[in-house]
């Protein structure tokens, strides 16, 4: 049995149950060519799930399949048609022994049947949304905010592997949308600056490399681990416990992560229009709370990954940003960001 596969297969099973891939991915132990395919395999049937469910049906004749057993065959559909090396006989034996070995074997021959239908003709797509694999309500709102040329060009971004970009200042991996958003902050040596929600914390390295003294806030005390320099956990939606002012803030947001599908495409299938306004919520009240710690003459930075307006215009309207900037994935390089000024 593959490595890789059984790795892919493990992983999936986590993500269905609210895992982050990129990250369960980062824990795996094996050879590099096992986690490379395992990397590839899970990534892509997860940016690509609403095609591979559409070809499930296809070939299934619409047969209902528990969660394990969907799995294994979207892994199978996805190395027999998306995948260019891969035998054959290798992806549909393997994808009924993981059958098996979840204790589905009573799945194993619908799988297996299944899979031996598989081939690589053309399909006609019952729409847009199911051609750039991106889930219709996505597609709509992006269309009325963006146009339609540039809702399709941040669906096509987002089925595409991520390039690595290393800050040449820091030394860490940092994808290059992230880079940009520090430097709105304008910091010099010596100025005091509030780093809320910092984890991992890539941004917190950039300002420190800048000089500027720095405390680093997160409400994870597990992801502050990686953050450089001084550290607070705390829930930054709360009463921040500082009886200073600080001459920069950050406010890199948690958010619903719209700009990072590329990176990590489970969002698409977990995320809801009704999640949006709780991202908006909080998100003001931490504002809020980080306004409060600014000194007279500072200035704050609000930053996203999401592409949404609720969490982006909406969130900094009340506080008259002095400027604000979207970039977007398939225009600009790198993820999507919102960044909004606000002295």
């Amino acid at each position: 049995m593959s490595p890789a596969r059984q790795i892919a297969f493990a992983v999936l099973r986590r993500v269905a149950r609210g895992g982050f891939a990129s990250e369960l991915l980062r824990r795996q132990e094996a050879a590099p060519r096992d986690l490379a395919l395992a990397h590839s395999i899970v990534l892509g049937c997860l940016r690509v799930q609403s095609q591979l469910d559409f070809l499930i049906a296809h070939y299934s004749g619409g047969a209902k399949l528990e969660e394990e057993v969907r799995i294994a065959v979207r892994m199978g559909i996805y190395q027999l048609r998306y995948l260019d090396r891969v035998p054959a006989h290798a992806a549909v034996a393997e994808s009924v022994e993981l059958v098996k070995r979840a204790g589905k074997r009573s799945a194993a021959g619908l799988v297996n049947a299944v899979l031996r239908k598989v081939n690589r003709d053309p399909v006609e797509w019952p729409d847009r949304a199911a051609a750039l694999a991106v889930p219709a309500w996505m597609l709509e709102r992006w269309s009325k905010f963006y146009g339609a040329a540039e809702a399709e060009a941040i669906a096509l971004a987002a089925l595409q592997e991520p390039q690595a970009h290393l800050n040449a200042v820091t030394g860490r991996r940092q994808d290059i949308g992230a880079q940009s958003i520090v430097p709105y902050l304008q910091i010099e040596p010596g100025m005091t600056v509030l780093d809320l929600c910092a984890a991992p914390g890539n941004k917190t390295a950039q300002m420190l490399a800048a000089g500027a003294r720095v405390i680093a806030c997160d409400l994870s005390a597990r992801r502050m681990k990686g953050v450089p320099g001084e550290r607070v956990v705390l829930d930054a939606a709360a009463p921040l416990p500082f009886s200073v002012r600080f001459n920069r803030i950050l406010v890199d947001a948690p958010c619903s992560g719209t700009g990072t599908l590329a990176r990590n495409p489970e969002i698409k299938w977990r995320l809801k229009p009704a999640d949006l306004p709780v991202f908006q919520a909080r998100q003001r009240r931490i504002l809020e709370r980080a306004l409060e710690r600014l000194k007279p003459g500072g200035r704050l930075v609000y930053s996203t990954c999401s592409l949404e307006r609720e969490e982006n215009e909406e969130v900094v309207a009340e506080f008259q940003p002095r400027q604000t900037h979207t970039r977007l994935p398939g225009q600009d390089p790198g993820d999507g960001f919102f960044i909004a000024v606000i002295e």
